[in-house]
């Protein structure tokens, strides 16, 4: 057996060890065929899928149970998952500066045949919001060696972006800040009172200044600033000019010469005066045929705004790994926690996969594959080549539970759905 496999079944074992008997031998199966891309074969079909990772049929169907119905939630898995990545520490956190970035992302898994789907997610191909299954998902990034790797540290259940950045402002430690795309916008921002954070915002974003204007000595006194608009645009035919920037500033990032216009001191445009003040970076890059424009409530030079922001591109490896490496993309479960159960296992399948890739030596896919690196799309083929073992050196607790069930009706005679004096006739013997 391959020393990965063995490395697997040591870390599987670490996350469910505080399950109970017979959740955690199914939860343990459950995270493998994940892991090893049944998903994908089985086009999303969950019991095909548990039944060709070389499980039996009785085990297959307690997995499913599990899913289902099981006394588990995510959060305990996450838990167990982020001690064993602090036991290893092979995995060292990113800082900017004295801070440590925690990226915020809204993923959602598309429904269309889900009847009655009581939320929806924005889907940008088909232009429109269609029926889905929507989490929130908080990721702290980091690093083993040379390769990023963003740990999964909560997953919400959060159909809307208030709800989200409520719940991320909780988990939040004094040294760390929230940074987030243009799927967020500021004044929710600061409807959730988030403290620390580093947000995209949209090239037509206004602000206005903190302080009001001299008053001119006639007409009524000013009651908000300045309004300030970073970006130049056009306006029903008018051309609107961009306001001058407070100061400038420029480095070097990769060889390349980078730029940036700054504004101090800034309130929301729909905001009065002495509320949270934060600072705008428009930011040009010669890469990039268009300016970033970033906002944030923390005192940073440009570059280091620049670097903060760019610490929010590895949250976006997480449901890409889930929906396309490792197959969850479709997914044939209607039970009202078992839609929600499935898509929090992917994902936290995805975190560990590129985690575990990044922490082994580079599996090669084929002879072709000369210069491998240590990918989460490499493990999963190897991982997809062997089948769950009943002779895996499994912990103790880590079992079947034996349930005394002799008594109980079996098969058909078993049904709920049998009438009461049918089930009253039944002999316990």
């Amino acid at each position: 057996m391959p020393t990965i496999v063995y490395r697997i079944i040591e870390v599987l074992s670490a996350l469910v060890t505080d399950l109970p008997i017979g959740t955690n031998l199914a939860i343990f199966q459950l995270l493998w065929t994940v892991l090893s891309g049944r998903l994908l074969q089985s086009r999303g079909a969950i019991i095909p899928a548990l039944s060709a990772s070389g499980l039996a049929m009785d085990a297959v169907r307690r997995a499913w149970a599990a899913l289902a119905y099981g006394a588990w939630d995510v959060t305990q898995l996450l838990a167990n998952f982020q001690d064993l990545v602090r036991h290893e520490g092979r995995w060292q956190r990113h800082r900017v500066g004295d801070l440590r970035p925690v990226a915020v992302d809204h993923v959602g898994f598309f429904r269309p045949r889900l009847q009655n789907c009581p939320t929806q997610h924005y889907d940008s191909q088909a232009g429109k919001a269609l029926p889905a299954i929507p989490f929130g998902v908080l990721t702290a990034v980091g690093s083993v060696g040379q390769q990023t790797v963003p740990v999964l540290r909560d997953l919400v259940r959060a159909p809307d972006n208030p709800a989200l950045l409520t719940a991320a402002q909780a988990h939040l430690a004094p040294d760390e800040y929230l940074v987030a795309d243009r799927g967020f916008f500021l004044a929710q921002m600061q409807a959730a009172h988030v403290e620390r954070f580093v947000l995209r915002v949209a090239k037509n974003f206004t602000a206005r200044r903190a302080s009001l204007p001299t008053y001119a000595g006639r007409g009524r006194r000013p009651t908000r600033g300045v309004l300030i608009r970073p970006c130049a645009r056009a306006y029903r035919g008018r051309s609107l000019a961009a306001t001058p920037p407070d100061r400038t500033e420029a480095w070097q990032h990769a060889g390349r010469a980078v730029q940036a216009q700054v504004w101090d001191q800034l309130v929301s445009s729909t905001t009065a005066p002495g509320a949270s003040t934060f600072t705008c970076y428009l930011i040009t890059d010669p890469n990039y045929c268009t300016p970033l424009l970033l906002v944030s409530s923390l005192k940073l030079s440009a570059a280091e705004a620049y670097a903060a922001y760019r610490e929010r591109w590895p949250v976006e490896q997480l449901p890409q790994t889930a929906k396309q490496l490792l197959g969850a993309n479709r997914q044939f479960v209607f039970g009202e926690d078992s839609r929600q159960r499935l898509p929090e296992v992917a994902l936290l399948c995805s975190s560990l996969l590129m985690y575990l890739a990044a922490t082994q030596s580079a599996q090669p896919t084929g002879f072709w594959d000369r210069a491998p690196r240590p990918t989460a799309g490499r493990l999963r083929r190897l991982l997809a080549q062997h089948q769950f073992s009943q002779d895996w050196p499994m912990l103790e607790h880590i079992r079947k539970k034996n349930s005394v069930t002799d008594h109980l009706p079996k098969g058909i005679t078993g049904h709920c759905r049998m009438p009461a004096y049918a089930r009253n006739s039944i002999s316990p013997t």
